[in-house]
């Protein structure tokens, strides 16, 4: 498939019927088409599985392009080749082998990790087109094309953006006891000037896309950490949009805390954009 497609990995499990129900309704939403994949060790097996998803797709999306393709080998490096190419890719929770489990399995975290463009993990059970918030968690100040994506989203959508930015894990040194009090702006104590940097930095770094995407309502908030606060942040969201910070280890790259935390505990699906 040449033209700008979505794509979705399919196994015939339950899970893989909802993600490729939300995959047809991304497609329609970016106009584009929509690719489904199924990956096993004999071509010849995939044939009633795609043909039974494509016909699942086109009874409800009758104007959508679908094409359907068997891929030999393993779902998470045949889905990491399609996404170099693909707007965006599509997995469940559960199915595609080892993606099972309430949390998202350690073949789903690879994909996480190898994943060349923007990745949807369809979590939680509300519907996905009934007007509610999008959520962009911000691990650091490099989240630019998370950043764009969140906002392009919230307005393709015509919702509003909420930003969730964890504050900086630095630890701040305790001042030495002095006689003097701290008064003035110049005696600011350090963990006081770290909080309002903490809230400024996002705004500064929101201005532009703000100014790109004039019609999407943004608000803001800084949080010590993702562990509690942005999964329950995403129980009010239609979806989360977090960057897919790739770190080395010796089992290969590795998630960062934010992403990590969101494909196992967010209520709702989860697109993770790489950096470039």
């Amino acid at each position: 498939m040449t033209m700008r497609h979505i794509a979705v990995g399919v196994d015939g499990s339950v899970h893989s019927v909802r993600a490729a129900d939300r995959a047809a309704a991304e497609a329609e939403r970016h106009g584009v088409a929509l690719r489904v994949l199924y990956a096993v060790p004999d071509r010849d097996e995939a044939a009633p599985v795609l043909r039974s998803a494509a016909s699942r797709i086109r009874r409800r999306h009758p104007d959508l392009p679908v094409e359907t393709v068997a891929v030999e080998g393993g779902a998470v490096h045949a889905l990491a080749r399609e996404s170099e190419v693909a707007d965006l890719t599509v997995v469940g929770t559960r199915g595609l082998g080892a993606l099972t489990g309430t949390a998202f399995g350690s073949v789903g975290t690879r994909l996480a990790a190898l994943t060349r463009g923007p990745l949807l993990v369809v979590r939680g059970d509300a519907p996905h087109d009934d007007g509610r918030d999008v959520l962009l968690g911000l691990e650091d100040d490099t989240d630019a094309e998370a950043a764009a994506y969140a906002f392009q989203e919230a307005e393709r959508r015509g919702v509003r953006l909420r930003v969730v930015r964890c504050g900086s894990r630095r630890r701040v040194m305790s001042e030495p006891r002095s006689a003097t009090p701290a008064r003035g702006p110049d005696r600011e104590r350090p963990a006081a000037r770290e909080a309002r940097t903490g809230e400024a930095v996002p705004r500064y770094a929101l201005t532009r896309l703000r100014d790109v995407h004039p019609d999407v309502p943004v608000d803001t908030r800084t949080v010590r950490t993702a562990a509690d606060a942005l999964p329950e942040a995403t129980r009010g969201a239609a979806v989360a949009v977090v960057g897919a910070h790739r770190r080395a280890s010796v089992f290969g790259p590795r998630l960062g805390p934010v992403a990590h935390t969101l494909l196992h505990r967010s209520h709702c699906p989860v697109i993770l954009v790489p950096h470039d």
